[in-house]
């Protein structure tokens, strides 16, 4: 029980100063993004600070490591956008608070430990596709609404926009190679905010988009029939954000774990999620997951316990409450600036460098994920897929590790020393190491360096059997493993094999 409400650990010395500052700085840099995340996705920027305060406290508290920062998430958003366009934010909502459900019981049953399956050049495909969503989604904010129809900015309006944009882009880019003291997107969208106001420019902001003066977040069930066929269509929404979410959490939590030399709790982290976007979806949030640039800023800023998290999470909601009329003359330009900066962060550039040092499959894997995300905005898609090519690449390379020393001893009798593992990839190499006419008539497969993987495995010694017996010739086997052997002895209705026990060798065991 204990377990269960000690949610801090008091034991920790905890450096107020650094965790205080770390959260201010944060709140600040996630106002920003979840404001232009919410845009987007064609949403209230209301609903973005909404899920940056709600995802932030809640994980903050339930979550299972300290000093990681969750938020209105670009990630997640992005595979909503379609059904939020098609039907309305109340599914959307209704969606949020599903992908919730669902990361839930992922922590409830502990299938949180399967984002190890997931290889580097999956996670270099899903950051380089995610960046250049994000990056091209900023292109849309330099259209305007003339007589209900978008269309592209011209002349002096355009080339504001632009210089606007590329002064922010350059103050993100410059600023901490001079001082990290303050965050840099923080100081763009001052120096921005100060130009068009003090010189009364004429361009894009935030309050022409939406206004974002609020109150307190309230309990709202979404106005969605609650049929099969509503189920129908918002599960997939779900499904894919629950999945985007997590792999985008607990790589976060992976990451955290190295740079701070501490190991977070990666199921307690996804129930954490759930319960923060299902929250969500009944507070008017528009759901979310870990975000990785904040996490880094907030580690860099010293932050190692929950209290920034919560620091951060709280002064977004007194921004929502009193803040409303200044975020709201934040021009635009500075906004599509700072995601500029987001997405050329995101993208992994040292996949460039490294491209001709890594295998080819590697690379084709990379660019797969990279082109399925771009394409179809389909990040956990995209991730499955690569999942899949390099299980498939992996099976075929271990085929080809199967090898087999052959010699006959001074009894005449023949041996197979089996190298590599059995399985359905390799059990075709593994029949043609057997020349069954040519042997003699006693023949000994050793799998002291081999292990039974599998059924084709199994099948593939039932036919190496038949053939030696329809030769009048004996085979055994031995140095089975014990789950070897286990995993024959359940196969004994349709195997045949003489097995020379072996229970004092322990072969390859699990442990």
């Amino acid at each position: 029980m204990q377990k269960v409400i000690n949610l801090f650990d008091f034991r920790v010395k905890i450096n107020y100063k650094n965790e205080i500052l770390a959260g201010l700085t944060v709140a600040m840099t996630m106002i920003p993004e979840s404001l232009s995340f919410a845009i987007l996705a064609g949403l209230s920027p209301l609903t973005g600070l909404y899920a940056a305060f709600l995802m932030g406290l809640v994980t903050a508290i339930l979550g299972g490591r300290p000093g990681m920062v969750s938020g209105g998430a670009g990630a997640t958003v992005v595979v909503l956008i379609a059904l939020a366009s098609s039907y309305g934010v109340e599914y959307l909502f209704a969606a949020v608070v599903l992908a919730g459900i669902l990361q839930f019981l992922v922590g409830i049953f502990k299938f949180g430990k399967f984002i190890r399956l997931i290889p580097q050049p999956v996670m270099y495909g899903f950051l380089n596709g995610l960046a250049v969503i994000i990056f091209l989604a900023q292109i849309a904010q330099f259209k305007v609404k003339e007589s209900g129809v978008e269309v592209w900015m011209q002349g002096p309006a355009l080339y504001l926009m632009i210089g606007l944009t590329l002064l922010t882009i350059a103050i993100v880019f410059f600023m901490p190679k001079i001082t990290k003291a303050i965050p840099s997107s923080l100081v763009a969208i001052m120096v921005v905010f100060g130009i068009v106001y003090f010189f009364d420019l004429d361009t894009k902001k935030v309050i022409n988009i939406a206004s974002v003066s609020g109150s307190f977040p309230s309990f709202h069930i979404p106005q969605v029939p609650f049929t099969l066929e509503t189920l129908k269509i918002v599960f997939p929404y779900a499904m894919v954000m629950a999945g985007v979410g997590l792999i985008e959490s607990l790589l976060t939590l992976n990451m955290v774990d190295e740079i701070t030399n501490t190991k977070g709790q990666s199921n307690r982290e996804a129930a954490a999620q759930g319960i923060a976007n299902i929250t969500n979806g009944f507070f008017g949030g528009m759901g979310g997951c870990a975000m990785v640039a904040q996490t880094l800023v907030n580690i860099g800023a010293g932050a190692r316990a929950r209290l920034s998290a919560i620091i951060g999470a709280l002064t977004i909601l007194l921004i929502i409450l009193v803040g409303g009329p200044v975020i709201e003359q934040i021009p635009m330009a500075a906004l599509v600036g700072v995601m500029m900066m987001v997405a050329i962060g995101t993208f992994e550039w040292a996949s460039f460098r490294i491209v001709n040092k890594m295998p080819k499959h590697d690379v084709f894997v990379a660019f797969i994920v990279t082109v399925i995300t771009i394409l179809l905005h389909n990040l956990a898609l995209a991730v499955l897929i690569g999942v899949v090519i390099s299980a498939l690449v992996f099976a075929w390379e271990s085929a080809k590790r199967i090898r087999a020393r052959k010699y006959v001893d001074e009894n005449g009798v023949k041996h197979y020393e089996i190298y590599g593992p059995l399985f359905f990839g390799s059990t075709t190499a593994f029949m043609e190491k057997f020349d069954v006419s040519s042997d003699p008539s006693v023949v000994i497969i050793d799998f002291k360096e081999s292990r039974v993987v599998d059924m084709s495995a199994i099948d593939a010694l039932n036919k190496i059997t038949e053939k030696y017996l329809k030769e009048g010739k004996k085979l055994q086997i031995v140095h089975l493993s014990p789950d070897c052997r286990e995993l024959l002895k359940k196969a004994e209705e349709v195997i045949v094999v003489n097995i020379i026990e072996d229970p004092t060798y322990k072969v390859m065991p699990d442990s």
